[in-house]
């Protein structure tokens, strides 16, 4: 509950005014609402009351049927205006929440990034996000303006009618309701989550499924895929039943609840009455704003089906909201002067975990401007985390010697993110492409370039003529750049890592799924196209260590 109550601390912060403009008009809608009933009630009772006594015809009907018609329009336009502020508000505070939760998962380490899955993360993002829409909406606002309208009412009818009448209303509306939604938030919170994750396991399994298709139809496993997520929806289908059938019990509650409340103070006002404290008309006030205040409670049973999905998605997306990188200042940070562009590790090694053994003996190496370094050895000797680590994204172990890693004099450990995205370039192993145009892919590394240095760039990787034959930079791409093969999906990375214009480039088997002349055009051409940047990359083919001006070969630790 602690992370809600941040999260939605957040969300007012964000958009204060708005939101208490909202609040504000809720608590008119709602004080609004008990006055007309308790006014129509003193109207009907003190007219009936005149009539009974002959005196009906100087009764003053005009003055409070004015205020009749004004509270029922007064309450039809502050409604309006409550919903335009507290949804305009939710909409900009939840925009902004998206943005500060992506920049937090940037944030992340490099390794965290890599285990993400793009369907599931973006499912959990988008479903967290959607949870969250209501904590303002229907739980913060409406509890809140519903909570001062009762102690406002209580007041007003203590003062009104009989201090007996205000504390029945004011201790059974704030007391009650609020038994009920403890307990039944606290029922709801299980079957919440299993409708949350079974929702969320369908929509994983069903994007799966249609990406999938093909391989999925190849081996025969296509009813077998149909089945998980038949399986996903039967579990959702349950569990919001459950959730649903815990809705109208505490529904029931909350209708016995005002019932109880109206007929307590039903009973009181006609003891009193009876016994002459009160006029007939005065209980008349207390038994109508009684039932007006039913109304300010309702919002308790839509808040109980949602809480038991914003808890926990509170609680995952806090930690991503409040990172370092999200109060920070946005003025990006400008590149160090560098001495050179000499890039240098000194003892450098790294375990996979921290009782484990390291993956390579600890290796010292340079990498100068101009100079191309090729890193050798078998599978799974560390060469892609030894790039890691030269690009900061990961940090050395600390031993007894401890193992530094330097670029251009400073150490990389201590480089701002912005001066690390301005210096160095990294290709890992598997390319990342945007749906889009080729000139969208290429133009995420340099936003202004004219078309002209695209085709340079794509000239640089011999990729030009197949962009030229099939539509030029206009050339649609799909989802991880569906539309190109292997080779050429490679290639256009690289393209884009020309672009950046790095004095440091690293790459990770850059010239995978090539031909061997293919691949040593490829490397000519990023050295054309940089020809003072240190490359240092993960070899593992002979065009690779043939191009390289050295080879180093990591070394495993037995």
């Amino acid at each position: 509950m602690t992370a809600l109550i941040r999260i939605a601390a957040l969300l007012l912060r964000g958009e204060r005014r708005t939101f208490l403009r909202g609040f504000a008009l809720a608590m008119i809608v709602l004080l609004m609402g008990v006055s007309l009933l308790g006014l129509s009630g003193w109207f009907i009772t003190a007219a009936a009351a005149a009539g009974l006594a002959g005196a009906g015809a100087v009764f003053n009907v005009f003055a409070p049927s004015a205020l009749v018609r004004f509270l029922a329009l007064g309450r039809t336009a502050a409604r309006y205006g409550e919903r335009l502020a507290t949804h305009d508000a939710t909409l900009r505070a939840l925009s902004g929440l998206r943005v500060r939760l992506l920049e937090g998962l940037l944030a992340s380490p490099y390794r965290s990034l890599e285990r993400l899955r793009a369907n599931a993360a973006l499912n959990r993002v988008t479903a967290d996000i959607d949870a969250l829409d209501g904590v303002a909406l229907r739980l913060v606002l409406p509890g809140l303006a519903g909570l001062a309208v009762i102690a406002l009412t209580a007041v007003a009818l203590w003062g009104l009618v009989h201090p007996w009448v205000g504390l029945t209303v004011g201790l059974g509306y704030a007391g009650l309701p609020s038994l009920v939604f403890l307990i039944g938030q606290r029922l709801a919170r299980r079957p919440s989550r299993r409708a949350e994750a079974a929702m969320q396991a369908t929509r994983s399994r069903m994007v799966d499924l249609v990406a999938a298709r093909e391989d999925l139809t190849v081996y025969g496993q296509l009813q077998a895929m149909r089945g998980t997520v038949g399986s996903a929806i039967t579990r959702h289908g349950a569990a919001q039943a459950d959730v649903d059938r815990i809705e109208r019990r505490m529904g029931m509650g909350l209708d016995l609840t005002g019932a109880g409340v109206t007929a307590a103070t039903l009973a009181i006002g006609g003891t009193l009455a009876d016994a002459g404290a009160i006029s007939a008309a005065q209980a008349a006030i207390g038994i109508f704003a009684a039932l007006a205040l039913s109304e300010a409670v309702a919002p308790v049973r839509r808040a109980l089906t949602e809480i038991g999905r914003m808890v926990p998605a509170a609680r995952r997306i806090l930690p991503s909201v409040v990172t370092p990188a999200n109060t920070a200042s946005t003025t990006p940070d400008k590149a160090p002067a560098l001495r050179d562009s000499t890039l240098r590790l000194d003892g450098v090694t790294r375990r996979r975990s921290a009782a484990g053994l390291p993956l390579f003996a600890p290796i010292s190496l340079s990498v100068a401007p101009g100079e191309t370094l090729a890193l050798t050895g078998p599978s799974g000797s560390g060469k892609s985390t030894v790039l890691l680590l030269a690009a900061g994204q990961i940090r050395p172990d600390i031993g007894p010697e401890k193992g530094t890693v330097t670029f251009g004099g400073h150490p990389v450990a201590a480089l701002s993110r912005d001066a690390l995205q301005s210096l160095i370039a990294m290709v890992p192993q598997r390319h990342a492409l945007i749906a889009g145009t080729v000139a969208q892919n290429l133009r995420l590394a340099a936003p202004g370039a004219e078309d002209e240095t695209l085709w340079a760039a794509l000239r640089a990787v011999h990729l030009d003529r197949t962009v030229s034959a099939r539509g030029g930079l206009a050339l649609p791409l799909g989802f991880r750049g569906a539309g190109l093969s292997g080779g050429e999906a490679r290639r256009l990375v690289l393209a884009r890592a020309i672009l950046h214009r790095p004095a440091l480039l690293l790459l990770d088997e850059p010239t995978e799924g090539l031909d061997s002349a293919t691949a040593q055009a490829v490397l000519a051409g990023l050295r054309q196209a940089l020809p003072h940047a240190a490359i240092l990359m993960a070899a593992h083919r002979p065009e690779e260590t043939g191009f390289a001006d050295r080879c180093v070969s990591l070394q495993t630790v037995d």
